[in-house]
């Protein structure tokens, strides 16, 4: 008999701090795009939905909703092009290299927020 649960994905929600550094990070350095943006009122802290090639990721400023300090792992496939693309942007708070790890290669990068996220095409 099958389990009638079905786990669609995770999406992890990652604690952030300032708006402005969140988008550098996220929207200009890797590359991703808003889904959806949400404040209860005007001047309250921001959750925003953010995607790009599949991963989904939420980034919050509520207290409570994350601590700083998470680590994220992404298995992917072209962590390779995906550390040039990084790269060829000369982003001034960091220039990930690739890690050749006997389970795949990672690519770690450290937002402003001291949350990492460990991107890894994996072997075998």
């Amino acid at each position: 008999m099958s389990d009638p649960v079905q786990f669609l994905r995770a999406v992890p929600i990652l604690r952030s701090f300032d708006e402005s550094k969140a988008r550098e990070f996220y929207l200009g350095f890797l590359g991703f795009s808003v889904q959806f943006e949400h404040r209860f009122e005007p001047g309250m802290p921001l959750y925003m939905g953010i995607e790009r090639a599949g991963l989904v990721l939420h980034l919050s400023e509520h207290h409570g909703d994350a601590a700083p300090g998470s680590t994220v792992y992404v298995p992917m496939k072209g962590v390779r092009a995906y550390q040039a693309e990084l790269i060829g942007k000369n982003y001034g708070y960091g220039r990930p290299g690739v890690d050749e790890q006997p389970w795949g290669d990672v690519l770690q990068v450290h937002d402003p927020f001291a949350n990492r996220i460990r991107f890894c095409e994996e072997r075998g």
